[in-house]
């Protein structure tokens, strides 16, 4: 049998929703008619499971694994490793600085734009986001080093 890049990713899918419902076991399900907070990721996470055995079982129609080609490797791990300084720097500077942030190093460092135009779409993203989330959806975003704008 030949290693397809559907399988791979099938079972990345597979293996990450086992390791997340393990994980989140603690999280209470809840009733149908009276969902508990971890109902939500749950299901996401069974659905995420049952594509990645659909892509297994289906894989037969992608390219062999062998010949994928890792010309863009590079740019992967630029964009994997900013996610995770983002992720990492979350609580510490709030949404909107790290988010700016993540957005002008991914559109000026990543995708070569310049800083005028990363800089204006970084900001401009950031603060609609803010403003959606906050006044439209009433979720409270960390503020981090912002909190006396409180």
């Amino acid at each position: 049998m030949t290693l397809r890049t559907d399988h791979v990713a099938g079972g990345i899918f597979v293996v990450f929703g086992a390791i997340v419902l393990l994980i989140s076991g603690d999280l209470p399900v809840g009733r149908l008619s009276m969902p508990g907070a971890g109902m939500m990721p749950k299901l996401a996470t069974a659905l995420m499971m049952l594509f990645g055995l659909a892509l297994i079982a289906r894989a037969g129609e992608s390219a062999p694994f062998a010949e994928l080609p890792w010309s863009d490797l590079k740019h992967a791990a630029l964009v994997a490793a900013i996610a995770a300084a983002a992720v990492a720097l979350y609580e510490r500077l709030g949404f909107l600085i790290t988010m700016a942030l993540m957005l002008f190093a991914l559109t000026a460092g990543v995708e070569r734009k310049t800083w005028w135009h990363a800089a204006l779409f970084s900001i401009g993203v950031t603060i609609l986001t803010y403003l959606l989330f906050t006044f439209a959806l009433k979720t409270p975003l960390e503020l981090g080093v912002l909190r006396f704008l409180q």
